[in-house]
């Protein structure tokens, strides 16, 4: 068998003319050879598509153009690197959607700052008893009257913390601190005096005696005892132990403090330069227990805590530590702790309390006197009975301390 093409004549057929290889099987329709076996029609015999229609075979564009094939969306035009595709209008955001998001955020923050108050109240360690009435107790006036008591308690305290801190080997606790908060309805500024431990007072029920050994009955007698020396009624109680000192003043991140002169007191474990710098924990307890510097000790002592003290908590009520969680928790948690109130004081009361202590309080010690010689055979400090009464009478009538009762120094 010949392959087609080669060139040779095919045999003859009748009626046929000669043919070569790869010539075709089959006679053209007249008109020649690639002569089209029919007509197409005319462009105007065409029927137009219906309008919308798709044209059959065709699923894209190219170009704007429909592009025939089975598949594939429109063809996009090349782009040379890095060039970005355009972009739509961008949608503003109403003013109406920014106060909803507003009204949500504050929400949440109230939600979160009521479950935190409530988290607090139920943390708090209560006293029952502390302010009960008894017989010739002082009517309830004018103001809310704080007793601000810090403790040598050294319980929570390990070994090591105790030589850290200095704090010694003492058991049980007495007074370390008291002080007296007046927070006037009249919204003049607080006062803050300074009770010195060691003033001579009666005891109530007992003989004259330093103010320290009324707290060694308990804080029941030393409420009775204040209020029967000063003719004031105590609305709150709180006290604070030095391991509960430490973490409060270690939860704000310390506290900045100008110190007027140079210590060094290896008793109380401190020694600072002269000038202002942030004290820790344990430099602020040293600082507020040293007895070094001054003519009168004990009563610079009491304006070095009075001074600490309102600088502390004004520093917890600032709103950079109770806005932040990752202090105001810790804050939360060291305070309630550390503090130990009467039954009847809740977180409300405290929240008053630091409002009332970073509202720069006029701070003051009961006016000195010389000194008395106790009954048990030791020596007291002895108050100026006139200026003392000058100075509790202001408070009792929610009045303005005379400046001549102010301890300047």
């Amino acid at each position: 068998m010949r392959s087609p093409g080669d060139g040779r004549p095919l045999p003859p057929r009748p009626n046929d003319v000669p043919r070569s290889g790869g010539a075709p099987a089959h006679r053209f329709p007249s008109g020649g050879p690639g002569a089209p076996t029919h007509k197409l029609p005319a462009a105007s015999q065409i029927p137009e598509p219906p309008p919308g229609a798709e044209p059959r075979g065709s699923s894209g564009r190219v170009y704007g153009r429909q592009r025939s094939g089975g598949g594939g969306g429109p063809i996009r035009p090349l782009r040379s690197r890095g060039e970005q595709p355009p972009r739509g209008p961008r949608r503003k955001v109403s003013g109406r959607t920014i106060l909803k998001i507003i009204a949500g955020l504050l929400a949440v923050l109230l939600v979160a700052a009521v479950g935190l108050f409530f988290w607090i109240d139920s943390r708090l360690s209560g006293i029952d008893d502390v302010l009960t009435d008894y017989e010739d107790r002082p009517a309830d006036g004018p103001g809310t009257n704080w007793l601000l008591v810090g403790s040598d308690s050294r319980k929570g305290l390990s070994k090591a913390q105790r030589r850290k801190l200095a704090t010694g080997r003492a058991v049980g606790q007495r007074t370390d601190s008291m002080m007296l908060l007046h927070i006037p309805d009249t919204g003049d500024r607080p006062t803050l005096v300074s009770l010195p431990r060691d003033l001579a007072v009666t005891i109530y029920g007992k003989q004259r005696d330093k103010l320290n050994a009324a707290y060694n009955g308990g804080p029941q007698l030393l409420v009775r005892t204040i209020e029967t020396v000063t003719d004031l009624r105590v609305d709150n109680y709180m006290e604070i132990g030095f391991a509960g000192f430490v973490d409060i003043v270690d939860a704000v991140g310390g506290v900045e403090m100008n110190v007027t002169a140079a210590v060094n007191d290896p008793k109380a474990g401190l020694k600072l330069k002269k000038g202002k710098q942030v004290l820790d924990g344990s430099q602020a307890l040293g600082y507020v227990r040293t007895r070094k510097g001054g003519a009168l000790p004990d009563y610079e002592r009491t304006k070095r805590q009075r001074q600490f003290l309102a600088a502390v908590v004004k520093k917890a009520a600032s709103p950079g530590v109770l806005i932040n969680p990752f202090t105001s928790i810790p804050l939360a948690m060291s305070a309630t702790d550390a503090v130990t109130v009467d039954s009847s004081t809740g977180a409300f009361d405290l929240l008053s309390l630091g409002l009332a202590m970073g509202d720069s309080p006029v701070t003051t010690v009961v006016p000195f006197g010389g000194n008395e010689n106790l009954p048990n055979g030791g020596v007291a400090v002895k108050s100026d009975r006139q200026k003392a009464l000058a100075l509790f009478n202001a408070l009792k009538e929610d009045k303005p301390v005379p400046k001549s009762v102010i301890d300047a120094r």
